[in-house]
């Protein structure tokens, strides 16, 4: 993988490191119940990018994989537990976490699962009930 727009990043410790290239297909928010107890925070900021873009160049062996359902295989690093991304296999797209690669310029553009919002956002940004209907959701925006 070779391109000029390459961003890299890291889990907690730095055992793992993961390069981005290119433009993701999307980025955001997501307020769902599962991103939240995953992150231990009240949303979850995340990038999208297509596997081919996204490169575990270092500790690819420490990463561990978690599923709860077949629709995302969450990894995190099992020496510092620090998470690095979640793969969505039946989307063709994974989620390197925006706070992972801290120089790629991160300009949300849509929150998805607001209807699980524990956060209200106000910041003009559409705001999907679950996802957009080209990814299988309904397709229905909420007031902010």
């Amino acid at each position: 993988m070779s391109n000029d727009r390459a961003h890299s990043g890291r889990c907690f410790c730095g055992a793992v490191e993961v390069k981005v290239i290119g433009s993701p297909a999307a980025m955001g928010y997501c307020h769902c119940d599962s991103c939240r107890r995953w992150s231990a925070g009240p949303v979850n900021a995340f990038t999208l990018w297509k596997p081919e873009q996204v490169e575990v160049t270092k500790g690819a062996r420490t990463l561990g994989t978690f599923h709860l359902t077949p629709a995302s295989l969450r990894r995190w690093c099992t020496t510092c537990g620090g998470h690095v991304l979640t793969e969505h296999p039946g989307f063709g797209l994974t989620d390197v976490y925006a706070a992972t690669i801290p120089t790629f310029p991160f300009e949300p553009a849509v929150h998805v699962h607001y209807q699980e919002t524990v956060l209200p956002m106000r910041d003009g940004l559409p705001k999907m009930k679950d996802l957009p209907a080209e990814m299988g959701g309904s397709g229905v925006a909420l007031p902010e």
